[in-house]
């Protein structure tokens, strides 16, 4: 009961996310317009958009809730939550997209971009600075050409304050490293059982937007109490002979003597 009452709370955060989101996506992405032009369109309001509250330096801000990345300008001067912030306005725009990590030898994140799907290709765009990484023909640039260290500095070099060490010779889309214990095992053994599990733009909206993942959550939480009672009721039906009456036969039962409540009360009056 537990994990149906918060499958229904996480639908209904969802759901409110999403109509909250598209409102901002109406008011700023052109509805018909390439992904290239949507791409544009959020990056020029989050360059040039409507003044924002100030961030309240007590922690108590959700990065990964659009309400807060999309609102303090704060939020949106880190890579991490800009790119959240791009993400869940492309995605309600009705683009593909994903975030990529820019990492270290060491699997250490140093900068967080996000990739677009433009129709035949996934190209960059890097939200904490506001830009399309183009190469010298103007063309927007993908992960594989920014990992030739000349085409990187061709793109990066008129950015100003553009950071030299972002480079995009390891990338990832999903780290779990930074879970203790758990963390880096768990990706290993996802690496080499599913090795394009990170290429999904599902999960990248999984780590970007809490109300989604709450949806996953609870949806794993109530299978899981699903599976234990399943393995109760036979322990209780094969070990110790207890026989508990079907789901179907108690809501029937139920429906049963409500309906009959209800003739019974209207006979009476």
């Amino acid at each position: 009961m537990i994990g149906v009452v918060l499958v229904i709370y996480s639908l209904g955060w969802e759901y409110s996310t999403r109509r909250y989101l598209k409102g901002f996506s109406d008011a700023i992405v052109p509805a018909t317009a390439p992904a290239e032009e949507k791409i544009e369109a959020i990056l020029d309001w989050m360059a040039h958009g409507p003044a924002r509250r100030k961030l309240n330096d007590d922690g108590s801000l959700e990065n990964r809730d659009p309400t807060d990345t999309l609102n303090y300008d704060a939020l949106l001067k880190v890579c991490g939550t800009a790119t959240n912030a791009f993400i869940n306005l492309i995605d309600s725009g009705g683009s593909e997209s994903r975030r990529l990590l820019l990492v270290d030898g060491n699997q250490k994140t140093n900068h967080v971009v996000a990739e677009v799907f433009d129709g035949d290709r996934w190209i960059i765009a890097d939200p904490a600075y506001r830009v399309i990484l183009r190469g010298v023909d103007g063309k927007p640039l993908t992960r594989q050409d920014l990992a030739n260290p000349s085409v990187f500095d061709e793109a990066t070099k008129a950015i100003r304050d553009y950071d030299p060490s972002y480079s995009y010779q390891h990338t990832l889309h999903i780290h779990l490293g930074h879970f203790p214990i758990i963390g880096r095992p768990v990706q290993l053994a996802l690496d080499r059982l599913l090795p394009s599990w990170q290429d999904s733009a599902l999960m990248t909206l999984f780590v970007e937007r809490s109300s989604f993942g709450a949806i996953v959550a609870s949806v794993l939480l109530t299978l899981f109490f699903l599976l234990i009672r399943v393995q109760i009721r036979w322990y209780a039906e094969m070990r110790l002979g207890v026989l508990y009456p079907r789901v179907r036969v108690q809501l029937y039962r139920t429906f049963a003597a409500l309906f009959n409540k209800h003739v019974s009360t209207k006979l009476l009056e």
